[in-house]
C-alpha cells in the first residue's frame, strides 16, 4: 500500500482541494494507494480519505500557520504511517503517473529542486517523499529551538535541505512550477498560453495563482502595479486534470 499525505488547515483551501487531490491520485496510480489528510477541519472531506488531526508541534505563533507546520510530519511515531511516504501540497495538479515517485531513490528524502534557487542545494517541499522515523531530528531540534531555527533559516525548506542526511532531487521534468517553469517570460506571458510539457507528472502552484485561478487567467496580487508583469493567459488544460 502506497501512502500519500496532505495537510489542510485554516480556510484558504476547502475540502474540495482534498477531494480533487484524491481524485487525481486515483487516476494517476495503478498500485493500491491511500491518501492521509492531517487537518483541523475534516468537514466535507471524502470518506475514502483517512483523516487525522494535525500533528502536535511546539511552534512560534508567527509561523504557526505557514509551511513551517510541515515540520510536524518529521516526528516519530506519526499516526499509522511508516516507510517512504509521499507528501503533496493541496495546490498541485497531477498530470502523469506518480507510482514511480515511490520507486525513485528508495529511503532518501526526495524533493523538487527549488525552481528559484537552481544549483544552490535547496529542495522545494510542494512535492516530497520522506521516510517516517528517519531524520526525526528535524522535528526534535525545531521543538527545542523553533525561534532560533526560524530566524536562522527563514524558510522551512531551507532548514530541511541544510540538515537532512541525504537529499535527492526529482528528475526536473517530473515536477514543474506553473509560474516559474510554464508561464512564458514577460511580455510573452500576455500572448502565449502556458503549455504542459510532455513527461510532466505534477505541476506545483506555489504562492499565487492557485489552480482554479490560473485556469481562468486570474492572478491575484497585493500591489496593483505588479499586474504589469504578473499575468498568465487562461490555461484550459488545468481543468482537464484538476478534477
Amino acid at each position: 500500500m502506497q501512502t500519500i499525505v496532505c495537510m489542510k488547515w485554516g480556510t484558504r483551501y476547502p475540502a474540495l482541494y482534498v477531494n480533487r487531490l484524491w481524485s487525481m491520485i486515483k487516476r494517476h496510480t495503478v498500485r493500491p494507494t491511500r491518501l492521509v489528510c492531517f487537518t483541523d477541519d475534516p468537514t466535507g472531506v471524502d470518506p475514502a480519505v483517512e483523516v487525522f488531526p494535525l500533528p502536535e508541534i511546539d511552534i512560534p505563533d508567527a509561523i504557526a500557520w505557514t509551511p513551517w507546520r510541515k515540520l510536524s510530519l518529521w516526528q516519530s511515531p506519526l499516526a499509522n504511517l511508516s516507510g517512504d511516504v509521499l507528501f503533496l501540497d493541496l495546490d498541485i495538479v497531477i498530470t502523469g503517473d506518480i507510482d514511480a515517485m515511490f520507486d525513485y531513490k528508495p529511503g532518501a528524502f526526495c524533493a523538487c529542486e527549488n525552481w528559484t534557487q537552481i544549483g544552490k542545494g535547496i529542495g522545494n517541499t510542494s512535492v516530497f517523499r520522506w521516510n517516517v522515523g528517519r531524520n526525526s531530528h528535524i522535528f526534535t531540534d525545531f521543538e527545542a529551538d523553533g525561534e532560533g531555527i526560524w530566524r536562522k533559516y527563514g524558510i522551512e525548506q531551507v532548514y530541511i535541505s541544510r540538515v537532512i542526511d541525504r537529499m535527492e532531487f526529482w528528475p526536473s521534468d517530473w515536477c514543474v512550477s506553473f509560474k516559474h517553469t510554464l508561464v512564458p517570460y514577460w511580455p510573452l506571458n500576455f500572448f502565449r498560453t502556458p503549455k504542459l510539457p510532455e513527461g510532466t507528472r505534477i505541476v506545483a502552484f506555489t504562492g499565487k495563482p492557485d489552480p482554479d485561478e490560473a485556469a481562468i487567467g486570474t492572478w491575484p496580487v497585493e500591489q496593483a502595479w505588479k499586474k504589469i508583469y504578473k499575468y498568465a493567459r487562461p490555461t484550459p488544460w488545468i481543468d482537464e486534470y484538476w478534477q
